[in-house]
């Protein structure tokens, strides 16, 4: 375990700059609610579940969850015409706990409305030097701009694989082959994904989403898109996601309604959630999340 005060001195300062880039690229940092009716419907992530129960106030009892992302909240506030807007909040996902994963963990979303993939690539790849500059960055590790920009194609290729049709086949091979080499000499933008697992993002003209991925030192850093803003095709893909869950055995999550009326009303947008806790991991050299958290649930829950 590292010296607490120096690891809580270190995420303050990544905080800190991450504030200062964006403040200066024009962004607004917005709170958004933990709690929320409706969590992501991401087929490989099960939320935490509550239940409030009314005691004070006409608000009714209800089953709640913790947010596994704030993204469905953002995309509501671009709506709105918030225009570019950032947090750095908690988020939750039930049953991670791993050496690159806690059950909570801090997230940083930033959205640019207008914008598009490619300029929140830039201001991302923006923090990520910015920080590799400070002082406390001691790792090492190969975190100066310009980032590789690499197509999923591109990626298999190297390898000398073609790109599998079948989904899962695709992530045996993604996970065993392609992910464990992404990163390693300079950090790597993987983009241009099959138009299948495209989630959130758009469809670019020939097909493929418009959906990137940061890796940095062997580990997936951030995940982005150029988003969606179909509100009838969105609510295709959720209702396709609660059908894969209840195959497999996994709770189905309602749909949210207030941000499926959203999605249609946002301008054209470019969004990335990025993992700081990750990403903290690789400026101060450690090799486990537990060692960049003051309290891992590794340890605290045992």
């Amino acid at each position: 375990m590292r010296d607490r005060k120096e690891i809580a001195r270190a995420r303050a300062r990544l905080n800190a700059v991450i504030r200062e880039t964006l403040g200066a690229r024009g962004y607004l940092e917005v709170e958004t609610p933990c709690l929320v009716p409706a969590p992501g419907m991401e087929p490989h992530i099960t939320a935490f579940e509550s239940e409030f129960a009314p005691e004070l106030g006409d608000v009714p009892a209800r089953r709640l969850y913790l947010h596994s992302s704030p993204e469905y909240a953002m995309k509501r506030l671009l709506a709105e015409g918030m225009g570019h807007v950032f947090t750095i909040c908690k988020a939750f996902r039930n049953g991670e706990a791993a050496a690159a994963h806690n059950p909570e963990f801090t997230m940083l979303e930033h959205y640019r409305s207008p914008g598009s993939s490619f300029e929140v690539m830039a201001d991302l790849e923006a923090i990520v030097h910015a920080a590799a500059e400070e002082r406390w960055a001691t790792s090492g590790a190969p975190l100066a701009a310009p980032f590789e920009r690499l197509t999923v194609r591109e990626a298999f290729a190297r390898e000398g694989l073609v790109v599998p049709e079948d989904e899962d086949a695709f992530f045996r091979l993604f996970l065993d082959r392609i992910e464990p080499a992404l990163g390693r000499r300079a950090p790597t933008f993987l983009v241009d994904w099959p138009g299948s697992m495209a989630a959130l993002a758009r469809l670019k003209p020939d097909g493929t989403a418009d959906r990137f991925e940061l890796y940095a030192g062997g580990l997936e850093l951030a995940n982005g898109f150029g988003e969606l803003n179909d509100a009838v095709e969105q609510r295709r893909r959720l209702v396709h996601e609660q059908a894969q869950r209840r195959a497999a055995g996994r709770p189905v999550y309602p749909l949210d309604e207030r941000f499926l009326e959203a999605v249609g009303r946002m301008p054209p947008s470019g969004g990335v959630a990025v993992g700081l806790d990750r990403l903290l991991m690789l400026l101060v050299g450690a090799e486990k999340i537990e060692d960049v958290l003051l309290f891992p649930a590794v340890s605290e829950w045992r």
